[in-house]
């Protein structure tokens, strides 16, 4: 009789089991039996070992905004938040495309080195008990909100960093600084890249940084890179080679004891291809672009204003050197063209030391060109390319072009049948870069003609296609060479 009542009674709760969990399943939402599970997981995954967290807060106490918090969400982003149930997203004036970063009261895991992290966004009371907030602002990835002079007890947004306690040193020693460098990286990709030219110097503007008072930028969007280059392709390789050299050698340079920087010297006749040089080490390195006109800076600390102002990963470019100031080597009798029978008659004279008046001060001179390539003011910025163009290098004072100022000397010369083939393949889609010029072409070793006037014919055929854009060309060649040769009869 016992053992019928214990078997009646297993039936019993049995079935009023079946009966419970068919009411809790029509009341409850199909997602609750996950987050129970997910929520009994980390239940169980806290009871078996113990875990540390760091907050990261987005502002300090003084209103400061925290790096490692923009670096955070910009990280979590790009590498956690591609299957994430839901994200916030925002779009700067000018940026490529959104960024994904992590909404308030969610989470995100990661994976480091086999240490799985847990990443949560939160509000939480601000650094300080909101006293800070008497002076500054909070700024959230909205904008600035919030306004001086708020009460105790302001929120502000946080991110919660959880991670097993046993793998501490790891995350603080070697995955911290992870999210930093990968942040990084994708902040230089994404970033709108400027060419910036300096403005008069006319004293100060109120409510300005130095940058934004000296320099005025456009968007930098040239599309020269060095698969289009009509050079040689030894020296094009050779530059790309020296410039990626140059940017991994960060350490090098400390370890050295100087400054982590490199200068060019690009020189050559005219349409030889410096500008387009330019731009492709530009797009190479993904630096922004300081094309300083000299001619239009005051005195020797303007200069250096000039100089202290520019921001690390730039290109400053100095085209034309030798018109731009009365920098001809020192060690001559007579600036070039005075005294001496130029080479080419047709070579314009160098100019004076500025085509404006003096305004009360020093005007800028030599030796301030030389401290601002090397001096002490040239190590206060960072990783920077500077860049002199001129087309008559010999008439350039010897101290501007010695190692350490100008350490490498780059000749652009005519179009010879490398050049031809780049600039066939670039605007005629002809052939490629292996392929033999025609034979008529041979007459490119006879007849100088540069990049940019080979350029030139070709854009006038445009539509005509190749076969009668190469013969335009020969036949532009045939009568320079006639005409070259009626002239040196005619010396004769």
């Amino acid at each position: 009789m016992k053992a019928a009542v214990s078997w009646g009674s297993l039936g019993s709760l049995v079935a009023t089991a079946m009966v419970v969990r068919a009411a809790v399943r029509e009341v409850l939402p199909p997602e609750a039996p996950g987050a129970l599970r997910a929520l009994l997981a980390r239940a169980a995954a806290a009871l078996a070992q113990p875990t540390d967290a760091i907050v990261v807060h987005e502002v300090d106490a003084n209103g400061v905004p925290n790096e490692l918090y923009d670096a955070a969400q910009l990280y979590l982003g790009a590498r956690c938040l591609a299957s994430a149930p839901a994200l916030h997203l925002h779009k700067a004036h000018g940026a490529p495309e959104a960024v994904a970063s992590l909404p308030d009261d969610h989470a995100a895991s990661d994976t480091f080195r086999g240490v799985r992290v847990r990443w949560t966004s939160r509000s939480a009371e601000a650094p300080g008990g909101g006293a800070a907030h008497h002076y500054a602002p909070f700024r959230g990835p909205r904008g600035l909100f919030g306004a001086p002079g708020g009460g105790a007890g302001r929120q502000q947004r946080c991110l919660r960093l959880e991670f097993p306690r046993r793998h501490r040193d790891v995350v603080r020693g070697a995955y911290i600084p992870h999210v930093l460098a990968v942040a990084a990286a994708l902040r230089l990709k994404m970033r709108e890249r400027k060419l910036y030219t300096n403005n008069p110097m006319f004293g100060g503007g109120g409510g300005m940084d130095d940058h934004q008072m000296l320099w005025s930028s456009h968007p930098f969007a040239h599309p020269s890179t060095f698969d289009t280059l009509a050079v040689d392709p030894a020296l094009r390789d050779g530059i790309r080679a020296d410039l990626l050299r140059f940017v991994r050698r960060r350490e090098h340079y400390a370890r050295a004891g100087r400054a982590w920087k490199r200068g060019y010297l690009l020189h050559g006749p005219p349409g030889t291809g410096k500008t387009s040089l330019i731009a492709a080490i530009a797009n190479l390195l993904e630096f922004d672009i300081y094309d300083l006109e000299l001619t239009a800076v005051g005195s020797n600390s303007d200069l250096r204003r000039l100089l202290a102002s520019t921001r690390p990963k730039s290109l400053i470019v100095v085209e034309d050197i030798d018109c731009s100031l009365g920098l001809f080597d020192r060690t001559r009798t007579s600036p070039p063209g005075q005294g001496d029978e130029l080479d080419d008659p047709g070579t314009p004279l160098p100019l004076r030391m500025s085509p404006y008046p003096p305004r009360g001060r020093e005007r800028i001179s030599l030796s301030g060109v030389l401290n601002f390539v090397d001096g002490l003011w040239s190590s206060c910025v960072g990783e920077r390319l500077i860049v002199f163009t001129t087309n008559h290098v010999d008439r350039l004072d010897p101290a501007l072009l010695r190692p350490g100022r100008m350490d490498r000397k780059i000749e652009l010369g005519y179009c010879k049948g490398h050049a031809l083939r780049v600039l066939a393949k670039n605007y005629l889609g002809d052939g490629d870069d292996d392929s033999e010029p025609a034979d008529d072409c041979r007459l490119l070793e006879e007849v100088h003609l540069t990049p940019a006037d080979v350029a030139e014919v070709f854009m006038g055929c445009d539509g005509d296609g190749a076969p009668a854009a190469m013969q335009k060309l020969v036949d532009d060649l045939k009568s320079k060479m006639i005409a070259q040769n009626s002239a040196g009869s005619n010396d004769c």
